[in-house]
């Protein structure tokens, strides 16, 4: 079947901005409440989150029957200096072994100015290589950046998201438990040709859609009907939606799949 993943894991970067309410997921037992409320709805397979939120979600007994997804790393805080270095400071893949939770995500950025991205890349790989002896999969979301004005800026251009679909289908001893969690092109139509680059299974992400709630669904919508797409990773855009309805917002992306 298809996925539908509800993304939480946000807050450990922090990053709690959403569109221009700055702290808009800083408040704890409201996101809590948010994510219990689209947990609920028929369609969701489960949660992608640091471990902070899933242990709470654990204590809520929310996990009951969820695919749960733990987030890797953690450490290219929201616009800070190393942002780009994306260390691992959440889940390791011996924890989620432990945990018996069923995958792992980890965020792949690349600045081609910026050196300290070859690091990020190696423990990536070598992140993709402890999932697979596991044989646990792990979703990697890879995008190319670049700093504009001192603020990293990704490029979703279809050049550049076809660049970091090869680079990241290529990370590690074997490819086998790798998904990609891809955003869709700045010009949709773009994506069936970005989404050639490779044969790995891939989920779309949400990421931050502004106001434009209608045109990242349509988005969405065309975008799944691509061969290797398996289903969507949305968070803020559905916990916390324009028209403050969080049922509706997540119920409407289910419909999509």
């Amino acid at each position: 079947g298809r996925l539908m993943i509800i993304a939480a894991d946000h807050p450990a970067r922090g990053a709690l901005a959403v569109g221009d309410r700055r702290l808009a997921m800083a408040g704890r037992l409201d996101l809590l409440e948010r994510l219990c409320l689209a947990l609920s709805r028929p369609g969701v397979d489960g949660v992608l989150a640091s471990a902070d939120i899933l242990d709470d979600l654990l204590l809520l007994g929310a996990l009951e029957d969820r695919v749960v997804v733990g987030s890797m790393n953690r450490g290219g805080l929201a616009g800070a200096a190393f942002e780009l270095d994306d260390r691992f400071t959440g889940h390791r893949p011996e924890d989620l072994a432990r945990l018996g939770f069923d995958a792992g995500k980890l965020l792949l950025r690349i600045d081609y100015e910026d050196p300290g991205s070859l690091d990020t890349m190696y423990s990536a790989a070598r992140a993709i290589d402890a999932m697979a002896e596991r044989r646990l999969p792990v979703f990697v979301e890879p995008f190319i950046c670049r700093r504009v004005g001192g603020r990293l800026r990704t490029d979703l251009g279809a050049e550049a998201v076809t660049r970091s679909i090869a680079i990241a289908s290529g990370l590690a001893g074997t490819s086998a438990y790798t998904w990609l969690k891809v955003p869709v092109t700045q010009n949709p139509d773009d994506m069936a040709r970005v989404m050639e680059t490779s044969t790995l299974p891939a989920v779309l992400l949400g990421g931050d859609i502004g106001g434009d709630q209608e045109g990242a669904y349509e988005k969405w919508r065309r975008a799944l009907r691509l061969p290797t797409v398996q289903g969507l990773v949305v968070g803020r855009s559905l916990l916390y939606p324009v028209d403050g309805d969080v049922a509706g917002a997540v119920d409407t992306a289910v419909g999509l799949l």
